[in-house]
């Protein structure tokens, strides 16, 4: 049996989807009115310190969502950003010890890497400076990470921290660079970015919940990227969109000389998992066509 906190999000509803096809039984936990759902569903705040008492004692595996998520809705807020994503957490870590479960699956994130030089890999052994963090986001999410660790060291259940990529696929809102810009060159006859040459690894949302569902079962603590198998530039995401629409456009470049690349890699999630990602990026701009 799998928990999902923040099963209402954009991840925790794909997540549901593809166990709901592969016929695991699964229970969501978000503050949202859901009814009518095809899977168990509870109300609950995961600040609330009665949260034991709705979860189940026949859960294996939890997997833990429910944060705010992006650093626009962090930045400037740091009191209601750790109270939800740091001290959330440890209110949801204390609940599942009650619970005998046997492993928690943390959603982290690549912006826990605080800075490349260049086109520089970085894997789960470099050394993060927290000192040299300007993002609550990420400065939230990496408390956790490290609050995990320790308690993994005073006998908590197996853990594992997935960090995600920049995701992106099929919804209306929060979109990252490849809706943005897909959405623009098909609705406008020019577009206008920083550097054509800045770039991301992005991961399509299926890609990551297919990691995510594999990493289940893993034994003992482990901290592993979700990331794309490539950076993806502005100028690619641009020209693909421009095939998929059969449009030439007008591309206004700002700042030619202002690149801010991100190369975390994803090779410990391909030993590890066996995990690789599926969706390129045209098949993954077709996915989106109707939500853009």
């Amino acid at each position: 049996m799998i928990l999902i906190t923040g099963s209402e999000s954009f991840i925790g509803k794909e997540i549901i989807k593809q166990c709901i096809e592969k016929k695991i039984p699964v229970i969501g936990i978000d503050l949202l009115d859901v009814k009518n759902t095809k899977y168990e569903y509870i109300k609950m705040d995961i600040c609330d310190p009665k949260i034991s008492e709705v979860i189940p004692d026949n859960i294996d595996t939890v997997i833990h969502l429910a944060a705010l998520s992006r650093d626009s809705d962090c930045q400037g807020k740091g009191y209601e950003c750790f109270a939800l994503n740091v001290m959330g957490t440890l209110n949801l870590i204390n609940a599942v010890k009650e619970k005998n479960v046997k492993q928690f699956i943390f959603a982290s994130t690549e912006w826990v890497y605080e800075k490349f030089i260049g086109n520089e890999e970085k894997d789960e052994n470099d050394i993060i400076d927290i000192s040299q963090h300007k993002s609550e986001y990420a400065l939230s999410k990496l408390v956790s990470e490290v609050n995990l660790k320790q308690q993994f060291l005073n006998k908590f259940c197996n853990t594992t921290i997935l960090r995600f990529g920049i995701i992106y696929g099929p919804r209306k809102t929060n979109w990252s660079a490849i809706e943005s810009i897909a959405s623009m060159v098909k609705h406008n006859d020019e577009v206008t970015v920083g550097s054509l040459k800045t770039g991301r690894r992005f991961v399509h949302v299926q890609d990551i919940v297919n990691g995510i569902i594999m990493s289940i079962g893993l034994e003992g603590f482990n901290i592993i990227n979700l990331t794309g198998d490539k950076i993806i530039t502005l100028n690619e995401i641009i020209e693909v969109s421009m095939k998929i629409y059969k449009k030439s456009i007008t591309i206004n470049e700002k700042n030619p000389s202002v690149i801010s690349l991100r190369n975390p890699s994803n090779k410990k999630a391909k030993k590890i998992l066996n995990w690789k990602p599926e969706i390129n990026l045209e098949e993954g701009l077709k996915t989106i066509d109707s939500f853009i």
